[in-house]
């Protein structure tokens, strides 16, 4: 019992240990260059067998990675919501690619995904834009209910002479969308509009500030400042990494001190005691 539980120790420390940790990462970008080549007919057709033989392969490392974290982990392996990421992408590559489930070969591309989870960096950017989500649903809240009140309002002041734009508040919705993105909204809709309604100006304008220069800046806002905040919590956590470690070997440094001062002292007694008995 005790050596299976020495061999998973092991095996969970050399799975993070960074031999592994870049060889996989490697893989997945050779997976994901091996993938756009395989969308090509005339590269399948001189290396078709090659391509298909190393992807299997690949398949394979990261199936026995999975493995081995399983053995190392257990149970705790499925806590974390990376690791079941990870099982789930890999489970999708070794589903077979032909009969019914032939639908999913197309999503062996979500492989490449799996860099989210590997690499640090891309895993802290994930997590900073996950985690403001609440602050966002208020944010999505409130443009909805924008969009809401400028939908009814062009409802009742374009409907009868723009139908295709106005007619009802569906269509006024998906116009103002279309606005809020800026794409043709001057030279497209605001200037027809306002050919037949001299001050429509004003609603284009005070839309496309309250939405575009305003609401859509605290989007930004909000996922900057958790960016922030997860960069200093990283910086944070390694510093007091820093300072364990660094703890650890003043602790190691005296008791190697101590030991000496102990093996030192019995060398002094032990001489002492000699010269005793030589007199």
């Amino acid at each position: 019992m005790q050596r299976l539980q020495d061999l998973r120790q092991a095996a969970g420390r050399w799975i993070e240990s960074p031999l592994p940790h870049n060889t996989i990462i490697v893989l997945i970008v050779l997976n994901a260059i091996l993938l756009g080549l395989a969308t090509s007919q005339s590269i399948m057709g001189v290396a078709g067998g090659w391509i298909l033989a190393i992807e299997a392969l690949i398949v394979g490392v990261f199936a026995l990675e999975i493995a081995i974290k399983l053995l190392a982990w257990g149970p705790r392996f499925f806590r974390s919501g990376w690791n079941l990421f990870d099982f789930v992408i890999v489970g999708i590559a070794l589903v077979p690619s032909a009969g019914p489930l032939s639908i999913l070969r197309s999503l062996r591309i979500l492989r490449v995904l799996r860099l989210l989870s590997t690499v640090r960096r891309l895993r802290l950017l994930i997590e900073a834009l996950i985690s403001p989500i609440p602050s966002i649903g208020w944010i999505v809240f409130l443009l909805g209910l924008v969009f809401y009140i400028f939908g009814v309002m062009g409802t009742e002041l374009f409907a009868a002479q723009f139908p295709a734009w106005f007619g009802t508040l569906g269509r006024s919705m998906y116009t103002l969308f279309q606005v809020m993105t800026l794409e043709s909204w001057s030279m497209g809709i605001a200037r027809p509009v306002m050919e037949v309604y001299p001050f429509a100006w004003l609603y284009f304008v005070s839309f496309i500030l309250v939405t575009a220069f305003t609401i859509l800046n605290l989007f930004i806002g909000i996922i900057v400042n958790t960016m922030q905040a997860a960069h200093w919590e990283e910086e944070d956590d390694r510093r007091a990494e820093t300072e364990a470690k660094a703890h650890r070997e003043r602790e190691e440094i005296l008791e190697l001190l101590r030991r000496t001062d102990e093996r030192l002292t019995r060398l002094e007694a032990s001489r002492l005691m000699r010269v005793k008995q030589s007199d």
